[in-house]
């Protein structure tokens, strides 16, 4: 082997390891926000209710009152209200999503599977919300990666604070590895 091709391929591995460093940092970062704890608040608040961090979970929105609820199931196999969260940005009014682009939130009942979860979100951590879903479909309604997520800034997402939607997506990966496979979610226009 030449001296030039020697040099070539060794600039080529110090640049795929160099790459590899960032993305290993970036991965690291990723990882650190979708695996943060529950605040321990929360986790007495549970234990107190006979719930488990990986008992299943089930989430509630109410548009007009601005609420994300959290339900989970207790030991003696009933749902009971954990905790809520105000939903920091709405868009649109009451009302269901009907088509791409008109700024609404979706209303309905939708399944969110592991799949769905976005640790890599521009907006801190998110998960698609289902949309849309059979329903919707069978009545023409489209639009696609409508999500919960932090930043609290929407175009027909449920927005919420970064702290919040930590929580709210520690809530769901804990459900998912205690093998719940997947989480309704149920998305009301009032209460």
């Amino acid at each position: 082997m030449t001296l030039s091709k020697s040099l070539a391929k060794s600039l080529v591995v110090a640049a795929l390891l160099a790459v590899a460093g960032c993305q290993e940092a970036d991965y690291k970062n990723l990882a650190l926000k979708a695996e943060m704890p529950l605040p321990d608040k929360l986790v007495r608040s549970m234990q107190d209710k006979g719930m488990t961090k990986s008992s299943p979970v089930l989430f509630r929105i109410f548009k007009e009152e601005n609420k994300f609820e959290v339900w989970k199931r207790k030991n003696n196999g009933r749902y009971d209200l954990l905790t809520s969260y105000e939903i920091c940005k709405i868009s649109g009014e009451l009302g269901p999503k009907f088509r791409e682009g008109d700024r609404q939130a979706p209303e309905g009942f939708y399944a969110i599977r592991m799949h769905q979860m976005n640790p890599k979100s521009s907006y801190f951590l998110s998960f698609d919300t289902g949309f849309p879903n059979a329903y919707d479909r069978v009545h023409g309604r489209t639009g696609a990666n409508l999500m919960v997520h932090g930043a609290c800034s929407s175009s027909g997402c449920y927005s919420m604070t970064d702290e919040q939607v930590a929580e709210i997506y520690a809530f769901a990966r804990d459900a998912f590895r205690g093998g719940q496979t997947d989480i309704q979610l149920q998305a009301f226009p009032s209460a």
